[in-house]
């Protein structure tokens, strides 16, 4: 495995996939892996009942992959942590520079985003719990700092969002899925319509609840199936404060496409509630969804921490 920069091309070499306990090699007659055996389970122990699936090489990250998310390490210089969001059942694993193999965190499941900050790794799951994992130490522990919200519709994607003011930030953003009219009109409305109800919150580790944001004030929010990310709109004068950038976060890209969906991809004014289309008409979702790339992702990291 290797995470790459689509601009310089230079890429950094994480663990292999069989050090995952659901990826098992298959050799051809000369040694090299050929294929893989897919163990669709949810822990440690492989299913006698189902039995694996054999994919190709490069058909693996079709079902073992979400998301990974790459974090400098404040603990040692030069230093970064590698978190992966992996099927089945959205685990969590990590890997520091120079590790031979994946940790997997314990046992929780279903997340769908994260973020790393001074030895901790905050992650919240499709219900909305937020659990920090402690990474300093020789073993992993763990504290939930808020638990499921009473709320929850199973409509929606959460993400955890570190804000340039210091706060941490749970936004809830609904799960749109929206067919193209046969005649590529009348989509516009209703997109809007199931958009706009958009949540943020600020994640409270004292009280372990949560409180609602009702204005980013001059800050921007990007929101997407990588790492996303709260920046000062000042320093970037093409950005609008107070609006949330977003593309597709959809994690079953296929079904989607053969369901004659297009992409998500836009700008909401989250003050008015007001969404504006990036791309018109939106591009079919036959292809994964689009990212946003920062390009020196050092340089927003040290942001972050001023």
């Amino acid at each position: 495995m290797h995470l790459v920069n689509p601009i310089t091309c230079e890429q950094i070499t994480l663990p292999s996939v069989i050090t995952f306990e659901q990826v098992a090699p298959i050799y051809d007659s000369t040694g090299v892996i050929c294929k893989y055996h897919y163990y669709s389970m949810s822990d440690n122990t492989r299913s006698v009942t189902r039995p694996p699936v054999t994919l190709a090489l490069w058909q693996l990250r079709y079902h073992l992959h979400h998301k990974a998310l790459l974090f400098y390490d404040d603990a040692s210089v030069g230093s970064y942590i590698v978190a992966f969001i992996h099927n089945p059942g959205g685990q969590i694993a990590f890997a520091r520079l120079g590790d031979e193999k994946w940790t997997r965190l314990p046992s929780h499941k279903y997340f769908q985003d994260c973020i790393y900050k001074d030895g901790l790794l905050y992650a919240v799951t499709s219900f909305g719990k937020i659990i920090a994992f402690d990474l300093s130490g020789p073993m992993v522990t763990m504290k939930i700092i808020v638990d499921r919200v009473n709320n929850f519709s199973g409509m929606e994607r959460f993400y955890i969002v570190q804000a340039p003011w210091g706060d941490l930030l749970q936004v809830r953003r609904p799960e749109v899925g929206i067919k193209e009219e046969a005649d590529g009109h009348q989509h516009q409305a209703t997109f809007e319509n199931k958009i706009k109800w958009m949540e943020i919150y600020k994640v409270c580790a004292v009280t372990r609840k949560l409180v609602q944001i009702n204005n980013l004030g001059d800050h921007v929010l990007f929101l997407r199936s990588n790492q996303s990310l709260c920046c000062r709109a000042k320093e970037y004068p093409q950005l609008k404060p107070n609006h949330v950038y977003f593309t597709d976060d959809v994690s079953c890209v296929e079904f989607t496409c053969k369901r004659g969906y297009r992409l998500n991809i836009g700008v909401l004014d989250f003050g008015s509630k007001r969404m504006e289309e990036i791309i018109f008409p939106r591009p079919w979702s036959n292809c994964l969804a689009p990212l946003f790339i920062i390009p020196n992702p050092r340089k927003m990291d040290l942001a972050l921490h001023i």
